[in-house]
């Protein structure tokens, strides 16, 4: 009813002012052209008050159901009036063009230089796009047929055979209403050495050739977002728009609701943006225990929150403290001989980040908290201390995964 009344109300003022500039057109040339001025305008309506007055009182009748419009508004969403007062939505959303993505990558796609604004990987598919509308002007898109969480490592050849992941190049050309596409499944190269970069980017070298007829060659240095989550100085920002948004929400909601960080959010029921307000029905794992929600979500000046949440922040968690004497033989047996021992035994994550050299090269699985799996074999820490695990995928190459011990809900060591 509100939107009704302010449409209502713009639309008797905007008529209004128009009908005052027909009859300063009806006064006189100068005085019509003077009219589009708004200082001059009023100078019209006084030295012409007779004939102006029906213009005028009919842009002052639309205040009134603007007036009314607005205070019905704010009376049941007070956050609604401060973000339209604040012209927060004429600022352009960079972060959802991709503006933030640093992008150096050289050559051409299908002849014509290619600048992509936007790149994303996820699921095991990584896209390059140079346009943000329905159809973009040119993208590449490559299925690499694996879902690796964390790094990207990938090399292909030529004359290399089975199965590869498969390229995709489209392109819009002139007066197309649809664009081509080109699917290249053999006969390439193509080099991946992607790192992550937190909070939620791949960085790193991509270079791809393809056959010479498709006159698509791309190499430099590219960014790619891993999911739809957009940071503000460091934090999460929750009024950007996306189901990775609310998913983050969500999960926040339970893991303070339930004192607890074991929260898996496993469906989601969708929000169709733009909008202010959703109902939501969740599926969640709280602690090992599959639980249905339901939950209201608004969005307001700082952005998506959920109704009646006043829970409190978790602590944070306490670094873990072994039993020394627990240590001492762990260190003594990696000094010793591994024949016969079958190190699967008391096997956990802790130990493995006690003594990494133990287990180097031997097969391990590791579950991540957003239901993720890697598994390959373990080759040590990295400078951050993260785990690399390496995977060989179908075909020639393999798969990196770095992945963070505080991720990690279940670690398997599959080898003896």
């Amino acid at each position: 009813m509100d939107a009704l009344l302010i449409l209502v109300g713009v639309l008797l003022v905007a008529a209004g002012l128009i009908w005052l500039i027909i009859l300063a057109f009806g006064t006189g040339l100068l005085w019509g052209i003077s009219s589009l001025l708004p200082p001059l305008t009023l100078v019209y309506v006084v030295r012409h008050w007779a004939v102006a007055r029906k213009a005028v009182g009919l842009a002052g009748l639309g205040f009134i159901p603007l007036v009314v419009g607005f205070t019905l508004l704010a009376s049941h969403d007070p956050e609604r009036i401060e973000a339209i007062a604040s012209l927060e939505w004429l600022q352009p959303d960079l972060q959802a063009q991709g503006h933030e993505l640093a992008m150096s990558l050289h050559g051409q796609l299908h002849g014509k230089a290619f600048k992509p604004h936007v790149g994303r990987y996820r699921d095991g598919v990584l896209v390059l796009r140079e346009g943000d509308e329905l159809f973009a002007r040119q993208e590449v898109t490559i299925r690499l047929g694996a879902v690796p969480s964390e790094a990207v490592e990938v090399d292909v050849l030529p004359g290399d055979a089975g199965p590869l992941p498969e390229v995709e190049i489209s392109w819009m050309g002139i007066e197309q209403e649809l664009p081509e596409a080109r699917r290249v499944q053999s006969g390439y190269t193509l080099h991946l050495d992607l790192q992550p970069e937190p909070p939620n980017k791949l960085v790193g070298a991509f270079h791809l050739v393809l056959p010479a007829h498709y006159q698509t060659s791309l190499s430099g240095r590219v960014e790619l977002l891993t999911n739809d989550l957009r940071y503000r100085d460091g934090q999460v920002d929750l009024t950007h728009d996306a189901m990775d948004t609310i998913e983050y929400l969500v999960k926040d909601h339970l893991q303070r609701r339930f004192k607890t960080r074991s929260v898996i959010v496993k469906t989601l029921s969708p929000v169709h943006f733009p909008t202010w307000q959703a109902d939501l029905s969740v599926q969640a794992v709280v602690d090992g225990e599959s639980k249905p929600f339901e939950l209201d979500i608004t969005k307001g000046k700082q952005g998506w929150a959920i109704v009646n949440d006043v829970y409190p922040a978790l602590p944070d968690p306490m670094p873990i403290k072994e039993d020394v004497k627990a240590v001492q033989p762990i260190a003594s047996l990696s000094n010793q001989p591994l024949t016969g021992i079958d190190r699967r035994h008391r096997f956990s994550l802790a130990r493995l980040l006690r003594d990494p050299a133990r287990y180097e090269q031997l097969q391990v699985r590791a579950h991540t908290e957003r239901g993720a799996v890697a598994e390959g074999r373990f080759v040590g820490l990295d400078r951050d201390g993260y785990l690399a695990i390496r995977q060989r995928v179908k075909g020639p190459g393999e798969v990196a995964f770095n992945l963070n011990p505080d991720d990690i809900v279940l670690l398997e060591l599959l080898d003896p």
